[in-house]
């Protein structure tokens, strides 16, 4: 499954709607540690379909990143039933990711 890009427009029916974990990703294009943290994003979303994973532009989606009281980016939340379970500020690596969807 690739990854989905995220917006308020469809962030209830992707993301709060999900059977599945989902994997968020809050970037934008002009960030450094996102750009590295990007291609581990998309791994996943290829190599794992039973999670969701999206993207959010945090300059064009600004209203979902103070949702999630985003600061610093990359953030990557992890929500599972609607919920948050789980959040990493900052670069991580792909095991640790998969951790948190687990």
């Amino acid at each position: 499954m690739s990854v989905i890009k995220i917006t308020a427009d469809n962030f209830e029916d992707v993301v709060l709607k999900s059977s599945k974990p989902v994997l968020l990703d809050f970037y934008a294009t002009w960030c450094g540690p996102c750009q590295m943290v990007s291609p581990i994003v998309d791994e996943i979303a290829e190599e794992y379909p039973q999670y969701t994973v999206g993207k959010i532009d945090v300059d064009e989606q600004g209203e979902l990143a103070m949702k999630f009281s985003v600061v610093s980016i990359p953030t990557l939340v992890v929500i599972k039933d609607g919920e948050i379970a789980a959040k990493q500020v900052g670069f991580a690596p792909k095991e640790a990711l998969l951790e948190m969807l687990e």
